[in-house]
């Protein structure tokens, strides 16, 4: 197979983390989704205390970016995804045996945390070992991440019929085998830089001083926002088609068959045709344009379908639009993955990733509450265009700031890395 003849390609730490990912989303999907059902059902909490339980592993996680990605150039990328691991098992273990609002609380922090450490590490770690194959490793890594997305639930759905306990334990075995491989494989590396280097906050001005970075976190802003519409309102989009709520896993089934065939293919192609910008920005345009094919069915008050049959063709221009989404992300989000450590120095990766994160995050969160405010709106007053069309402005909108980035010459373009010491040297991690 393709996939499995690139990812041997890889220096085995790479290949390592790209399985590492896919594990990852296996162990956060099959239990997070089913959080807030647990603590209602199982523990009776009120509404508000499942908010801030959630609100708090979001926020955690989100706005701890930085820290991570700044401990990952500072101590070593490798102990730091090791830590973040780490957490993870401790606090999906916390769920698996709290039952009070303290212990879930704790729980949620942990596994925010964790994400905070792990997620710019593993990407920085990533980006300096695959060299000038950057683009190539990740468009592996959305392969394995959106595989993990895939199975997570359904593994959770499966362990739910035991009971909650079931998929927190197997959840946190699977982060637990996860930090032990990474403890014996991933190499030691020397960390860029030494210990004759100025402090956090020198390397902090550094990057949020540097203006070609921010104008391109900011353009790139509608990237998140719409990708986790494929989570919210595509799913809110097949249940009106359809008038059936499983017709929800029609698409995430649909991502994950496209990114097995097509992820690996678009990024080679595109990578040897044209600058990055150009790829993003036209990515980010047919992320834009996916939420016009299902305005045909949900643009309207057409009611409920006459049968299984009518149901089906209701949910093609739902998927088709699905389709077009996940094109844009695959074209769009490896390059994206490639351009970030070109902005600054190599010392820096991790605090670039960790800030650009952090900004994609908020955007994500103030997308995401204005994008349900209109769904909201819509419903009310009879306007249920209205969430899509807000969707295509996003995409348009960022894609015209990345294009005018590329015209103004302020994107930088990748350069071969140099190769990497060699395992035996030892990291400070």
């Amino acid at each position: 197979m393709k996939i499995i003849r690139a990812v041997r390609g890889f220096p085995l730490a790479v290949q390592l983390l790209l399985v590492n990912q896919f594990g990852v989303n296996i162990g956060f999907y099959l239990l997070i989704p089913y959080l807030a059902l647990h603590m209602s059902d199982d523990l009776g909490m009120s509404a508000a205390l499942i908010g801030i339980v959630l609100g708090v592993r979001t926020l955690s996680q989100q706005g701890l970016f930085l820290i991570g990605g700044s401990a990952a150039d500072r101590l070593g990328a490798r102990g730091v995804i090791i830590a973040g691991c780490g957490l993870r098992t401790v606090g999906f273990g916390l769920f698996a045996f709290g039952d009070t609002f303290a212990v879930l609380l704790s729980a949620a922090v942990l596994t925010g945390l964790a994400g905070a450490l792990f997620n710019p590490a593993v990407r920085a770690y990533i980006s300096v070992e695959s060299g000038p194959r950057k683009a190539e490793a990740f468009a592996l890594f959305q392969v394995f991440a959106t595989a993990g997305a895939l199975v997570g639930p359904l593994l959770g759905a499966a362990l739910l019929l035991a009971d909650f306990r079931a998929s927190a334990i197997t959840a946190a075995a699977i982060f637990a085998v996860l930090t032990v491989a990474q403890a014996l494989v991933l190499p030691a590396r020397e960390v860029p830089g030494g210990t004759n280097r100025p402090g956090v906050l020198s390397d902090w001005r550094e990057v949020f001083t540097n203006g070609r970075f921010l104008c391109f976190a900011l353009a790139m802003t509608a990237m998140f926002t719409l990708e986790t519409q494929l989570y919210l309102l595509f799913p809110d989009g097949a249940r009106t088609a359809t008038g059936w709520t499983g017709a929800a896993s029609a698409i995430f089934l649909l991502g994950t068959l496209a990114a097995l065939t097509l992820q690996l293919r678009i990024t080679t192609r595109l990578k040897a045709r044209g600058d990055r910008g150009r790829w993003i920005s036209t990515g980010l345009v047919l992320m834009g344009l996916a939420f016009v094919p299902p305005l045909l069915v949900t643009g309207s008050e057409t009611g409920s379908p006459d049968g299984a049959g009518e149901a089906a063709v209701r949910l093609l221009p739902v998927l088709a639009g699905a389709l077009l989404l996940y094109v844009g992300v695959m074209m769009a989000s490896p390059f994206v993955m490639e351009l970030i450590p070109s902005f600054g120095r190599e010392s820096l990766t991790g605090t670039y990733y960790g800030l650009f994160y952090v900004v994609s995050g908020i955007a994500a969160a103030a997308g995401n509450a204005t994008i349900g405010w209109t769904m909201d709106l819509g419903e009310q007053h009879g306007l249920p265009w209205l969430p899509w069309v807000l969707c295509l402005t996003f995409g348009l909108g960022s894609a015209a700031g990345v294009a005018l980035l590329r015209r103004r010459d302020a994107l930088p373009v990748p350069e071969p890395a140099q190769p990497a010491p060699a395992p035996g040297r030892k990291v400070a991690s």
